[in-house]
């Protein structure tokens, strides 16, 4: 079953985090990430960029507005994401446990509904 762990986290840029911290950070990352990718369990893996880089769309009586910056207005951020096939809930828990931004924020563990291969949308099962 596919479980995208949803890595939110406190939202600093190098000069705040430090270029060690950084550096073990992004280490941390490129190890859970080879973990993931040896077990076999890893379909993907997007870091996001700050989320002043953000858009959001929102529509109302049908007019669409553009937003810059994100929508949810906090000091925690959806910072990346991993989508892995495994068993179930359990598994995708362990999994999430393993994250290297456990330390510093919350995993969000979502079970995908359909998804698409080769243009054609599957049920997660």
């Amino acid at each position: 079953m596919r479980y995208t762990l949803l890595l939110h986290y406190p939202e600093m840029g190098a000069a705040e985090l430090g270029e060690e911290a950084l550096a073990e950070g992004q280490r941390a990352f490129s190890s859970y990430a080879a973990t993931l990718h040896q077990a076999g369990v890893l379909l993907a893996a997007e870091v996001l960029q700050p989320s002043a880089n953000t858009t959001t769309l929102t529509m109302a009586d049908g007019q669409l507005y553009v937003q810059d910056g994100p929508f949810a207005d906090t000091k925690e951020q959806l910072g990346g994401t991993f989508v892995i096939d495994v068993p179930d809930l359990d598994a995708a828990i362990e999994w999430g446990r393993q994250a290297p931004a456990i330390g510093w924020g919350a995993i969000e563990v979502r079970p995908g509904a359909t998804f698409t291969v080769d243009g054609a949308w599957r049920p997660n099962t």
